[in-house]
């Protein structure tokens, strides 16, 4: 399969809620690095007028379509709608609070490349938190993401992510929908458990936070981090071993019980 420089068989999909400054922002630094891509989807989750209006107006200037819905319904829902207009082979999966650095355009024909190499890999993973604790290193800055369930440590089940990555665009087929109506957290966890029981295998970039800024301008701030519980984000090192201890109990409990996509 030939894939063009300018990445005609992935499509940009943008999830969008109330940030339209931050989303133009994005669109022009793709459009500052020539990515060019075959489509461009903006799912948004019921964004206030003004920010609907604004995306409206600058859809023509950037070539993207636009999904909407009349009420917010949450992260699940704003990924399935987004995801299921998407018609290209592969998708790369941006929340509007993301830039890519200078020379991202590089490791994105980087990460293509291997997703058309190894018909194996569902995901490529650009940006995380921290370091996915178990990799084998493959080739231009990414390694293969291992998972064994007696492997130590929570931080296994994080295999799948919604920061930045490319997939292929039947996700939702092979993974199951994302769950909806519960936070937004929850959803990124249940599907995280589904890539690994329906056995998702995905590539990870180690330099991990030198691909993508992710920026919160006092003027669009994130709200993630207000839905947050105290415990979830203490710095305390005894709640931090506590909490380490719980996850991993929990996680393992939870990935027994997950059912897989018949």
């Amino acid at each position: 399969m030939m894939i063009q420089d300018q990445f005609s068989a992935v499509t940009l999909l943008i999830t969008h809620y109330n940030r339209s400054r931050s989303l133009e922002r994005l669109l022009q630094t793709f459009a500052t690095q020539q990515i060019v891509f075959g489509d461009i989807v903006v799912s948004d989750d019921g964004s206030k007028l003004e920010h609907l209006d604004y995306l409206k107006a600058i859809s023509d200037q950037y070539n993207f379509r636009l999904v909407t819905t009349p009420i917010n319904k949450g992260l699940g829902n704003n990924i399935n709608k987004g995801q299921d207009a998407v018609q290209t082979p592969f998708t790369l999966y941006v929340q509007e609070d993301f830039d890519p650095f200078l020379g991202y355009k590089q490791h994105l024909k980087n990460a293509l490349d291997i997703m058309i190499d190894r018909n194996d890999m569902d995901i490529v993973r650009f940006y995380a938190y921290f370091k996915y604790p178990y990799l084998k290193p493959f080739r231009a800055g990414f390694s293969e993401m291992v998972f064994k369930i007696w492997y130590p440590g929570y931080r296994k089940f994080h295999c799948y992510s919604d920061h930045p990555h490319l997939r292929r665009s039947n996700f939702l087929q092979k993974f199951g929908r994302y769950r909806e109506g519960i936070k937004g957290d929850r959803t990124e966890f249940l599907m995280a458990m589904s890539f690994l029981k329906n056995k998702g295998k995905g590539m990870f970039y180690e330099d991990y936070k030198g691909l993508f800024d992710q920026r919160n301008s006092n003027d669009e701030p994130s709200t993630m981090t207000l839905t947050r519980s105290d415990f979830r984000q203490s710095s305390n090192p005894l709640i931090s071993v506590v909490r380490a201890l719980y996850r991993n109990v929990k996680h393992s409990y939870d990935y027994l019980v997950t059912p897989k996509i018949k």
